[in-house]
């Protein structure tokens, strides 16, 4: 069983929708199912060590690192990179790898759960 989870919105954005996805994630890889992580839109900012969490809130970029280490594979939108988030052109930390809408096809037509947040 595998669940892909797509990011879509800015992580430091006033709500918790970024940290209770990867909550989630991490909550799921405790059930020993398999998690997958894309990063879209202005969601790319998670995977950039420029993006800073606010005084008083969780580090969302991580709480992601986290994950990377526990084997989760992230890719982040190669196009995002120069067009979406607080700090385009930034750089995508380690064991976030760019990636494209066809690998995103790829991993939407294989999943056996999609949740989009």
């Amino acid at each position: 069983m595998n669940t892909l989870i797509i990011f879509n919105n800015q992580p430091y954005d006033g709500t918790d929708v970024a940290w209770n996805g990867l909550r989630l994630a991490d909550k799921l890889l405790g059930a020993d199912i398999e998690v997958r992580i894309f990063l879209m839109n202005d969601s790319v900012d998670l995977a950039r060590d420029a993006a800073r969490p606010p005084d008083d809130y969780f580090d969302l970029g991580q709480m992601l690192k986290d994950l990377i280490a526990k084997s989760v594979t992230v890719k982040v939108c190669g196009t995002c990179k120069v067009r979406c988030g607080l700090y385009k052109n930034e750089p995508y930390f380690d064991g976030a790898n760019e990636a494209t809408m066809a690998e995103l096809a790829e991993w939407v037509s294989r999943a056996d759960r999609i949740i989009t947040l």
